[in-house]
């Protein structure tokens, strides 16, 4: 059921805004200036956290949430969410994105435009709604929350290739990845427990395994296509074992945004899960996540954000 309140009719004091400056090729640094800006010459009080690392980025958020600002605004991408959801997650502090980063798959989740005179808006005015997350154990990685899509095979190592890539910018990293990722991308023994909708265990050779609190990653490729983000599942997308042939078939129409009908993807529902697979690794929100064996489960209406 979604859980969506009216518009917020509270008056709005203290805001804090977050950015990661080197996001979407420094565009960002530029957004974040309107955000700023606009909000105080609306009289509001701004902190601004720009720290140099994601451990002190955190750290910085941890401790403006626990004086209860009216609002956390995230000026960034998927992995600048990813960063800050430790101190945001059932704090009740509302989170109001600015998409601003290469992929931006939640802000396109929640509707919210590509505009940083938006953030704003949404300050002020916004819907405050809650969604789930997920959480994530991986072996040899402490805890994690997420918030779009955790990925283990073929697409976890496409996104890590792609982190390390300087060039080419924007969403073609991923296209130029994945391509250099095919002639790796062997099929690996994989053993899925799923509990919930789905009650099952799968024993499987699988190309990757996504795990969706919502549709897409990767700037818009529709993995999970009928993931919703406040139902409290995760979604469970198994490519299975395919050529390299047919996996060329299959990147285009991921890439496009397209639903992908092949006899090799199987999707499930559950409420929590267990992988296991020798030496994958895997990401959630395209950061890295350590490896597996690890268990995931959804933690519904675990995150507030401001909507239009």
């Amino acid at each position: 059921m979604t859980r969506r309140n009216a518009a917020d009719s509270r008056e709005v004091r203290t805001v804090a805004v977050v950015t990661n400056p080197a996001s979407g090729q420094g565009r960002a640094r530029e957004a974040a200036r309107t955000v700023v800006d606009r909000l105080s010459s609306a009289g509001i009080e701004v902190v601004e956290i720009h720290a140099p690392s994601a451990a002190r980025t955190r750290e910085q958020v941890r401790e403006v949430v626990r004086g209860a600002p009216d609002a956390v605004v995230c000026v960034g991408g998927d992995g600048l969410v990813n960063t800050i959801l430790d101190p945001l997650a059932h704090s009740g502090v509302p989170l109001a994105l600015v998409p601003a980063g290469t992929g931006n798959d939640l802000a396109r989740e929640l509707g919210i435009a590509d505009e940083p005179g938006h953030a704003a808006e949404l300050v002020r005015s916004g819907r405050s709604r809650t969604i789930d997350l997920g959480r994530l154990e991986p072996a040899g990685h402490d805890p994690m929350w997420f918030a779009t899509v955790a990925c283990t095979g073929f697409d976890a190592r496409v996104t890590l290739r792609a982190n390390r890539m300087r060039y080419p910018r924007g969403r073609s990293r991923y296209t130029f990845a994945a391509v250099a990722e095919i002639a790796h991308g062997i099929a690996v023994p994989y053993r899925i427990a799923l509990d919930g909708p789905s009650a099952e265990v799968i024993t499987t050779d699988a190309l990757l395994v996504a795990v969706g609190n919502t549709t897409t990653y990767g700037g818009g490729m529709l993995i999970c296509p009928d993931a919703r983000c406040d139902d409290g599942l995760l979604d469970v997308t198994v490519v299975g074992k395919v050529s390299h042939l047919e996996m060329l078939r299959i990147l285009p129409a991921l890439s496009a945004g397209k639903r992908i009908e092949h006899p090799a993807v199987a999707q499930y529902r559950a409420e929590s899960l267990s992988l296991s697979a020798p030496g994958a690794p895997a990401t959630a929100d395209g950061e890295p996540a350590g490896r597996l064996p690890l268990t995931a489960r959804a933690e519904p209406g675990a995150l507030t954000v401001l909507t239009p």
